[in-house]
Order: structure tokens, then sequence, then C-alpha cells
């Protein structure tokens, strides 16, 4: 079933984006860890992590990361644009903790024929930290077109 395509219109300054909710697996850290190149043991190795005094297995900052951009690329539609966007590692999560990545709109403008929103966002672990944090720039479809 294909979803609703958002318009710039419909966003207003300080408006909530949608919810994107995340439970990673250790079965995922071992998958991200072999596509991404990125094979510190201290993502899928207990053990390493405990000598690293780690929590445990904590999860790629590049993964959390990865689910910022699939919460924008989700919002902007078949029809929008993901221009830019940034991320910034603020704190360890482990796996099976339920990870949101939640966000607000800061800004929206048109500048030639693009019609941009900006964001901030960032992801909650289950204790409701914020562990990564970052912004968007986004051009979405607008109806006048």
């Amino acid at each position: 079933m294909s979803k609703q395509q958002l318009y710039w219109e419909d966003i207003e300054i300080g408006s909530a984006l949608p919810d994107l909710v995340k439970k990673p697996t250790t079965r995922q850290l071992v998958q991200w860890a072999g596509s991404s190149g990125d094979l510190y043991e201290i993502h899928y190795d207990k053990d390493q992590a405990l000598a690293n005094k780690l929590p445990g297995v904590i999860v790629h900052g590049a993964l959390k990361g990865a689910f910022l951009g699939q919460m924008l690329t989700d919002l902007v539609g078949d029809h929008g644009t993901v221009k830019k966007y940034t991320s910034s590692y603020r704190g360890m999560d482990v796996p099976g903790d339920t990870l949101t990545c939640k966000g607000k709109v800061t800004k929206k403008y048109v500048t030639g024929n693009e019609h941009i929103i900006e964001t901030e966002m960032w992801i909650e672990n289950g204790k409701g930290e914020k562990t990564t944090t970052g912004t968007g720039i986004l051009v979405l479809p607008s109806k006048t077109k």
C-alpha cells in the first residue's frame, strides 16, 4: 500500500515529524558491520565490548544515523528529496533497546523552485535519553505546481 504524499503546504514550523521506532538486534549489527566495513568487535562481540569497559555490545553510530535518514526519506515520500542531513552521536545504545527517531520542523521557506523545510531530529533510547542528534534539509513537492 502506498503512503500518501506529504506536501510543503501540509507542514507548519514546530510540527512534529512522524516517529520511527527501531529495535536493533545483535544480528542486525553483524549485518551492518559486514555491509559497512565497520568490523570493530565492540559492535558484535560481548567479551570484546566488556574488555573495552562498555556495558556490552553497542549499536554503530552510523547505523543510528541511517535510522534518522530513513525517518526523513519516509517523510518526503516518492516526490520529495532529502537534500542534506547530519547526525552526531551523543551516547551509546545497546541492541534490544527501543530507539525512537523523533524530530520537528524548525524552518520553512521557498528558494527558487524548491519548497524547503528544515528539521531538527534525534534518537531517544528506552530511558528517554537523546543519544543521537541531527538536522535535515528537505525539499517537498508543492500543491501549487
